[in-house]
């Protein structure tokens, strides 16, 4: 086959294949669409302002490439040696030095204006309807209602793609693992559920290292660092589920937390909040209970697939020069007091993040699981939520 023939077949081929995978796929919903170019469709009046303002840069740089470029090849073309033009003698020029200061400078005024006005809205938070704080973990959201309908919920956002979709253990390439699950890496178990028409304020920090909260169709994006709070705030005015993700490269699994807002009616979202604070009670556990080793077990299971797993693995073996195993642990093995400490407050330098988010029944229960998993055989097994209450103080 001819090298030009080839290569168009080659062309066709991979076009060819594109278009299929993307006609599979399809948009998904809430989130990314096939061949989007343009930034994500805004559903707040911040976000419109920011598609506005884009625009109107883009074509301000555009005016100026057509006109700095227009003018330097009408000047190679017309002033050319092949038709005798000799160069011209002088080496400065006043008028020319004002213009250029002047004009570049009105540019940036006539940009500056409107870009400032907006930043100055985006940071007013006062007089909102809704106050919700989100806290980024490794590798999660924690969000706790402060203010409004719906203060005192409070619970973890995770990512919800099963583990075989991620590790590829059951879906062989990229197309098969979207047509089974069209919000592939981009769906959780708990979204923000919000009201639409209301301004929602979010108190924004971290409890391990830098994250960022990046909601593109609602205009938002904030860091989220340790130690620190700020704050941002949107009014969603269209109902829907809005896909997000973190935005700041914040270590192995980065690539696996994404944000989801849900915005309801205003009847919708009150339904949410009354079921919602009926679930956080009917699964508030008694710290004072004494459990058995099996119950702690089972439960600590789902605790270390939903906090742990990511870096010490399903089988407790971790992540060599990364992450240590779990299985056969010193610590895992030794007194439990010193893993709940460890569990507790983390360790500073390290990767090993503090989970005192967790209830004392969840961590002691994973504490239990841990001790009793894999071919460990803790002599002290059975750790109890009243010693973490203990350990707490």
């Amino acid at each position: 086959m001819k090298p030009k023939r080839m290569a168009d077949a080659l062309a066709v081929a991979v076009l060819g294949g594109w278009a299929s995978i993307a006609a599979a796929i399809g948009d998904m919903p809430g989130g990314p669409k096939v061949n989007q170019l343009n930034l994500t469709a805004p559903v707040t009046r911040i976000a419109e302002e920011q598609h506005w303002i884009h625009w109107f840069v883009m074509w301000i740089c555009v005016a100026i490439f057509v006109a700095v470029f227009g003018v330097m090849f009408y000047a190679v073309w017309k002033h050319r040696k092949s038709r005798g033009h000799a160069p011209a003698s002088f080496h400065e020029s006043t008028a020319v030095e004002i213009a250029w200061t002047v004009v570049p400078f009105l540019i940036i005024v006539g940009m500056a204006i409107p870009a400032t006005r907006m930043v100055v809205e985006q940071k007013d938070t006062a007089n909102a309807d809704l106050t919700v704080k989100a806290t980024g973990y490794q590798w999660k959201w924690g969000y706790d209602y402060l203010k409004g309908d719906g203060e005192g919920i409070s619970f973890l956002s995770m990512l919800s793609t099963p583990r075989d979709q991620i590790e590829d253990r059951n879906y062989p390439d990229a197309k098969a693992r979207r047509e089974q699950n069209p919000t592939y890496l981009m769906e959780v178990d708990n979204p923000l559920v919000v009201p639409v028409n209301r301004k929602v304020r979010v108190v924004i920090t971290a409890n391990d290292v830098i994250h960022a909260w990046y909601m593109p169709a609602l205009g938002v994006k904030q860091d989220a660092i340790p130690g620190f709070v700020r704050d941002t705030w949107f009014k969603a005015e269209k109902t829907g589920v809005f896909r997000g993700q973190c935005a700041e490269l914040c270590g192995k699994d980065h690539a696996f937390m994404p944000i989801v807002v849900d915005v309801r009616t205003e009847a919708d979202y009150l339904k949410w909040v009354e079921e919602k604070k009926k679930e956080m009670l009917a699964r508030t556990d008694d710290p004072t209970r004494e459990w058995q080793l099996a119950d702690l077990n089972a439960r600590g299971e789902k605790v270390y697939a939903a906090n742990c797993v990511a870096c010490h693995q399903a089988n407790g073996k971790g992540v060599t020069g990364s992450f240590p195993a779990l299985d056969g642990s010193k610590v895992v093995l030794g007194k439990s007091q010193a893993q709940l400490d460890v569990v507790l407050h983390g360790r500073p330098g390290t990767a090993m993040a503090p989970f005192r988010q967790l209830s004392d029944v969840e961590l002691a229960a994973v504490v239990t699981y841990t001790r009793n998993a894999w071919g460990n055989k803790a002599s002290d097994n059975v750790v109890q939520p009243s010693e973490v209450t203990a350990a707490r103080r």
